[in-house]
């Protein structure tokens, strides 16, 4: 990415996508020029969280909501400590933030972190584009950058990398590990692979009296078992799962010592990769804040049925049966949860260890809360809650017997 910043409400811009379709408007931000796959987003809310997200690295997103920025910038709700996404398009820009934690506006904070965007652009139908030809990789250019033919432009999108394949998840995972101490009265200790964590979701834990140690994407086994961890948490992250080598195979070191398991978004795909199931691209994922998902487990407190409106952000998932239990090389396994929206896999369970995983984001600190007790039950299975407790803790513990 090449940028100059500067204020550019009256200076040309265009959006170029790789299949030749192009959209004319303004830029946004920074100006000067920018790669990455273009996705939409349909939350009305939240955009400093979806800006921030570490899922979102080398993604332009195109936020369907016309009205974007009207809330402005504030320095307590960002997911991580710099925007993240490639590029940015909006339809109608809010001229004058009113709101009032608002200490700078979003144009502002776009140019200061050179994040190239466009906007007055007929977002509704560039999403029905994207809906109907998938996700795919996209310029945005401007000022000087934008001068070209759109010949040579188009060029230039087409050689840009693409997002199957990439592997990105030690791009935006810290390279140094920290400590987000327990709220009150410390009650576990949970070692997070951070592959693009959020930083509400350490908070989340943190609130349930859960001292997490946040681990680089290259730690080893040996390192997360140096924390004495009560459970192990794999995060949300960007890019292709196929390519996360390392990370299943820590995570099968973890299933095969039978710790307590958790997992979010890459995460869920990191699972489903280690229990042997297959994953693929989506043709223009799941990004938002109003997704319908049915828990379909029946055991215990998993009560079957149950539909929870949730915050996604995946342009992956796993390739595994939805109505039948499978045998895996750690026992059986099920999908807990189904999107209603298309069948996607939304969640993983063990029924043998002490592990599961969902395809959303419970901490949803921009969206809704339904899923927030999925980090309860990340508890009880550490052994904080008998009454709600899953019934693999007890077959564990007799294996380990």
């Amino acid at each position: 990415m090449t940028t100059s910043t500067g204020r550019a409400a009256r200076t040309p811009a265009v959006l170029v996508l790789e299949d030749g379709r192009s959209f004319r408007g303004r830029a946004y931000g920074a100006v000067g020029e920018t790669f990455g796959e273009a996705v939409f987003n349909t939350g009305m809310t939240g955009y400093q969280e979806t800006l921030t997200d570490p899922s979102y690295h080398r993604q332009v997103v195109v936020m369907t909501a016309p009205h974007i920025g009207n809330t402005g910038i504030n320095d307590e709700d960002p997911e991580s400590t710099r925007i993240w996404v490639a590029g940015y398009v909006v339809r109608d820009p809010a001229r004058t933030p009113s709101n009032w934690r608002s200490v700078r506006t979003l144009d502002e904070e776009l140019t200061a972190q050179g994040v190239v965007g466009i906007s007055g652009v007929d977002t509704r139908a560039l999403t029905r584009h994207l809906r109907e030809r998938g996700a795919m990789r996209v310029g945005i250019f401007s000022g000087e950058a934008a001068a070209a033919g759109e010949a040579t432009l188009l060029e230039r999108v087409r050689s840009a990398p693409a997002m199957a394949g990439a592997d990105l998840c030690g791009e935006v995972a810290t390279k140094v590990p920290y400590v987000v101490p327990a709220q009150g009265t410390k009650r576990f200790t949970v070692a997070a692979v951070d592959l693009g964590i959020k930083g509400m979701t350490p908070q989340r834990m943190a609130e349930r009296g859960i001292e997490v140690h946040v681990l680089p994407a290259d730690a080893r086994a040996e390192d997360v078992y140096a924390v004495e961890p009560d459970g192990v948490f794999f995060s949300n992250g960007p890019g292709d799962p196929a390519t996360a080598e390392h990370p299943v195979a820590l995570m099968r070191e973890v299933l095969e010592r039978g710790t307590p398991l958790f997992g979010i978004c890459f995460g869920n795909q990191i699972l489903g990769r280690a229990l042997g199931f297959g994953t693929f691209k989506l043709k223009y994922g799941h990004r938002g804040v109003n997704q319908p998902v049915q828990e379909r487990s029946s055991e215990g407190t998993w009560a079957g049925g149950k539909v929870e409106v949730t915050a996604h952000n995946h342009g992956f998932a796993v390739d595994a049966p939805l109505d039948a239990v499978s045998e895996t090389p750690y026992g059986r396994a099920e999908v807990s949860h189904v999107c209603l929206n298309d069948d996607v896999v939304e969640g993983l369970r063990l029924l043998d260890r002490p592990a599961f995983s969902v395809q959303y984001h419970p901490e949803a600190a921009a969206g809704p809360h339904d899923a927030a007790y999925l980090f309860d039950r990340f508890v009880a299975l550490m052994g904080g809650d008998p009454d709600h407790q899953h019934s693999t803790t007890q077959h564990m513990e007799g294996q380990r017997a």
